[in-house]
């Protein structure tokens, strides 16, 4: 059977974009399926980019100390002069996007596309319902913010990260149900903005896949921004309150009271997938509508597969995107090797986390001999040239070996500095390698040689095995 296209892609964010590219690279008839005006998906309109260009936005208007009530800077900018630059960004990364997909030769189908038969989509767009078919299926729709079970967002009290960059005014006060990673970044920046924010987790800790003493850095941050942290607590119930001052009170399951202009709820995310028709060739999907795939990013429908934010954990746009080469490459017979797990975290708070490889807890827990080389920004010249002085940067080492296992940061550039950690985990690389190396001086690169001696130090590297075999369990 002849088929419109060898693949059709539904979604255009960092899986889809990229699968469909691939796709094109080696030949095949390919179309992506976008229901949003704008292509990019969550990345470009709701997620990274606005976030991460808002970071900057609040970074560029304050400076790096928080923004403090009374202080010389009479009042705090305002949400319009902070969100100047956000649309900006977003747009003009969207067209490159669309500059990308048609420069090889990418057909882009503008509507709500579902499945109408097993090799088949209709889109219901603006300009009418077109069916199409084709001989594959690439599912990267992503996802979006799981709303509240008890309370109605409006938008203006009641938000979740798809509404928080559309606030009309700045808050003065901003409750945020649910500490992961979406919800401390926006802590961190409206509290550097000078909004007081109460953010409530009911877990133990803050970000447990963290390094913990990263976190607890990071806490000790936000408290000096006017963050208050309530964990092992939860919202027993809200109230919403109108009238000429309209705001939110929490009551929190340890009897505490919270009262802000707005609650941001930072639940967790759901699989953009009901809208899909997957009952019409047989897929379904699990909690929160996720869809299962095999190492291959196929689905239980074996010309169907799925990639990005949709199939779970990471969920990260890096990640989605190799996701997408790589489900393309082996849909069409192409080798390909998988990701492996040697990739970066970065969380864009204020100050921004990132980290590559085994954190202490997991290392201990594994029975692994490790030990530790810290350097702080205090002590690294571009530390003090870029006004941060409490940076922190560890790299962890395996005690017999001196093999690289892991590598942590926290302060200005962390998402940046972390990436030569990745290449020499990713090769297998040993303390040898930091302890050698020149790096640029002044530059933040510079704690991998402190963080190297450090450990050198702590390990006596004349007991380093610098040719011990590279087993699996170093």
């Amino acid at each position: 059977m002849t088929h419109d296209f060898d693949l059709v892609v539904l979604g255009s964010g960092p899986a889809g974009q990229r699968a469909a590219v691939q796709a094109a690279k080696i030949g095949r008839r390919v179309a992506v399926v976008e229901r949003m005006p704008s292509l990019g998906g969550v990345c470009i309109l709701t997620g990274t980019i606005p976030s991460k260009t808002f970071r900057q936005a609040v970074l560029t208007s304050v400076g790096s100390t928080p923004f403090e009530p009374g202080s010389s800077m009479a009042t705090p900018p305002s949400m319009s002069q902070v969100l100047e630059r956000v649309q900006n960004v977003m747009m003009a990364e969207s067209r490159v996007i669309r500059d990308q997909l048609v420069r090889n030769g990418v057909e882009i189908i503008q509507g709500t596309g579902r499945f109408s038969g097993l090799h088949e989509v209709t889109v219901n767009g603006l300009s009418g319902t077109r069916s199409c078919t084709a001989e594959n299926f690439l599912i990267s729709v992503g996802t979006y913010p799981a709303e509240p079970p008890d309370v109605t967002v409006d938008g203006k009290v009641i938000l979740t990260s798809d509404e928080i960059l559309a606030l009309e005014r700045m808050p003065e006060s901003m409750a945020i149900v649910g500490g992961g990673v979406i919800g401390i970044e926006y802590a961190s920046m409206f509290g550097h903005l000078g909004v007081k924010v109460d953010v409530v987790d009911r877990h133990h800790r803050l970000l447990e896949f963290v390094d913990h003493e990263i976190v607890d850095e990071l806490i000790a941050q936000l408290d000096g921004m006017n963050v208050t942290v309530h964990l092992d607590d939860s919202v027993d119930a809200i109230e919403v309150h109108g009238g000429e001052r309209p705001h939110a009170a929490l009551t929190l399951a340890s009897g505490k009271v919270v009262q802000s202009d707005t609650a941001l709820y930072s639940i967790g995310r759901v699989a953009a997938t009901s809208s899909l028709n997957l009952e019409a060739i047989g897929l379904e999907t699990g909690r929160r509508g996720l869809i299962s795939v095999d190492e291959d990013y196929r689905t239980a429908v074996p010309h169907v597969w799925a990639a990005g934010d949709v199939i779970g954990f990471p969920a990260l746009a890096a990640t989605s995107s190799e996701q997408g080469r790589i489900a393309v490459c082996r849909m069409f017979g192409i080798e390909a090797p998988d990701m492996g797990q040697s990739y970066p975290y970065g969380i864009y708070s204020i100050p921004e986390i990132s980290m590559v490889g085994a954190t202490e807890e997991q290392l201990s827990s594994s029975n692994v001999p490790y030990e530790i080389g810290i350097a702080r920004y205090g002590e690294i010249a571009r530390g003090q040239i870029l006004g941060d002085d409490t940076g922190l940067f560890k790299m962890l080492f395996h005690r017999d070996t001196g093999r690289l296992l892991g590598a942590h940061c926290i302060g200005t550039g962390a998402t940046e500095l972390i990436h030569v950690a990745q290449a020499v985990l990713k090769l297998g690389g040993r303390i040898d390698y930091f302890l050698e190396t020149v790096f640029n001086y002044p530059t933040l690169a510079e704690c991998y040689k402190v963080a190297a001696y450090d450990a050198a130090n702590k390990m006596g590297y004349r007991h380093v095995t610098v040719d011990a075999p590279m087993n699996p369990g170093d």
